[in-house]
């Protein structure tokens, strides 16, 4: 989002502030860093900022519940535990798996690959089997979050039924993107 039509959208706002709540668009900036360390794993500094439908399961837990009720303008701080983060690290989530079944992929350690169970990472190889774990990254850690609030709208009746955002910072059905077709939303709702 540039930000003359940020600037332009607010000023045509009327003066009532909304605050985030369920089922609010919520547009921050944001940058998650380990608080143990101060190691930044994700921020949106230099890049659009980020946009999700309050309520419908987009973001982490506790990231929501800490900025219900937040202002646009506002910059909030908080720490969040593992639990309302991305849960503890599962031990079971941990698994050897014979070499060969990767077929023709070398594994290495600190590669993210994806099965039918969801995406795991390689954290040891062997000559006869590969450790691989299915837990979040960030799964067993506490993370600190800067957030700053940048826009706060109702979402439509349309990105209720689809549980998304649509246009400018979300999903655009109408345009083709790097040679991709428009997606089409099926009337399961989803896209």
């Amino acid at each position: 989002m540039n930000s003359e039509r940020w600037l332009r959208n607010i000023l045509q706002r009327d003066d009532t502030m909304s605050e985030i709540a369920n089922n609010k668009v919520a547009t921050v900036h944001y940058t998650g860093t380990l608080p143990d360390s101060g190691e930044v794993f994700d921020s949106s500094e230099g890049r659009d900022p980020l946009t999700f439908l309050v309520g419908h399961k987009q973001m982490i837990p506790g990231f929501e519940k800490e900025l219900m009720g937040s202002k646009t303008g506002d910059k909030v701080e908080f720490t969040l535990t593992s639990e309302e983060a991305y849960g503890e690290h599962n031990p079971d989530a941990v698994q050897q798996v014979p070499t060969d079944m990767f077929g023709e992929i070398t594994p290495e350690v600190g590669m993210t690959l994806m099965s039918d169970m969801g995406p795991f990472r390689v954290t040891e190889v062997a000559e006869e089997s590969v450790t691989v774990d299915f837990n979040h990254a960030l799964a067993g850690k506490s993370l600190t979050f800067n957030v700053e609030i940048i826009d706060i709208r109702d979402a439509t009746d349309e990105e209720l039924s689809h549980g998304h955002v649509h246009g400018e910072g979300g999903v655009n059905h109408e345009e083709e993107t790097a040679g991709e077709p428009a997606k089409d939303c099926n009337d399961d709702g989803c896209c």
